[in-house]
């Protein structure tokens, strides 16, 4: 698996939720903050305004993609000068899609709202480079398979059908991924971060992190990483950790621990097998590896986290 790919295979749990919901002016209606979430707001049809706790009213438009990986609180309203009211639902109360009309005398505006379970100790560092917000503003020509995504998901939650199931999961999963891609691959001048965004534009050290999402059990050396890179080991170690936020061995192990546990919540597999998985030549070395960065050892992690196996887990 590719960085991007990785990282929503990480920090996800459970199905995400979403809703259609058309509403009529006047209307305004506070999120309110959900930690352990990501939350995503996108304006299918008409306008409105985001209005933050902290900052100015935002205009938005049919297209605006909104994306709050914190499940920070905000509100939406038709106009800024509409009053706010409180939230009637909440992300545990909806269905993995739902549709909702709110009555009214003034123009329509339809948005699709929903949001993603996020396991916080599972959380990569990708994420904390993120913003509060995300907004996305509907552009000709830009973010096209965002865009395709949108109006697919829009379509199958107002109008579901045979194996709708199958299909809204999927496009929530493509909808995380295409607002992420949006995000990491957007102009310089449009998104200035450093970090994490900066790494991913590297192409040398982009082309080693995926190299080692991909192959977690090789045996690599920063020699070795450095040489995938095009540079000399000093080099290389310097630009990976100032980019990344740790030394690349620090990382790999990190990586390889992360992976370990999102195998041992999510399969069957035996510990010794899961330990040659993600690079360990002995399930000795593997427990006392996971136990320094997890504080517990890898049976007792499977048996407290997951405490169904696997196979009756994916089966819901």
């Amino acid at each position: 698996m590719d960085v991007l790919s990785d990282v929503i295979a990480l920090m996800r749990t459970g199905r995400p939720r979403s809703a259609r919901v058309e509403w009529r002016a006047p209307w305004g209606q506070r999120f309110p903050s959900v930690p352990g979430s990501a939350g995503f707001q996108v304006v299918l049809r008409g306008s409105g305004w985001l209005i933050a706790p902290d900052g100015d009213p935002v205009p938005l438009s049919a297209g605006d993609v909104l994306f709050f990986p914190r499940g920070h609180g905000y509100a939406i309203a038709d106009s800024p000068s509409t009053p706010i009211e409180e939230p009637q639902c909440d992300l545990d109360g909806l269905d993995l899609f739902d549709s909702a009309s709110i009555d009214g005398p003034g123009a329509a505006t339809v948005l699709l709202c929903g949001g993603y379970r996020i396991d916080e100790s599972r959380v990569h560092p990708i994420l904390r480079d993120l913003p509060d917000l995300i907004h996305l503003p509907a552009e000709l020509g830009r973010h096209t398979e965002l865009r395709a995504a949108v109006e697919l998901l829009g379509a199958e939650v107002h109008r579901p059908r045979l194996g709708a199931d199958t299909v809204v999961s999927s496009l929530l999963d493509l909808l995380l991924l295409y607002i992420l891609r949006a995000w990491f691959t957007a102009e310089p001048d449009r998104c200035q971060v450093g970090g994490w965004a900066a790494a991913l534009a590297d192409p040398q050290i982009s082309a080693v992190l995926d190299a080692v999402h991909r192959d977690p059990a090789r045996p690599w050396t920063v020699r070795e990483m450095g040489e995938r890179a095009g540079l000399s080991r000093a080099a290389f170690a310097r630009r990976f950790t100032t980019l990344v936020g740790q030394p690349p061995l620090a990382y790999l192990t990190w990586w390889r621990l992360a992976t370990a546990a999102r195998l041992l919540r999510e399969s069957d597999d035996a510990l010794n097998a899961i330990a040659a998985r993600v690079g360990y030549t002995s399930e000795f070395s593997f427990a006392n590896a996971f136990k320094r960065e997890h504080g517990v050892a890898p049976g007792r992690f499977r048996r407290e986290v997951c405490p169904f196996p696997a196979s009756e887990v994916l089966k819901t």
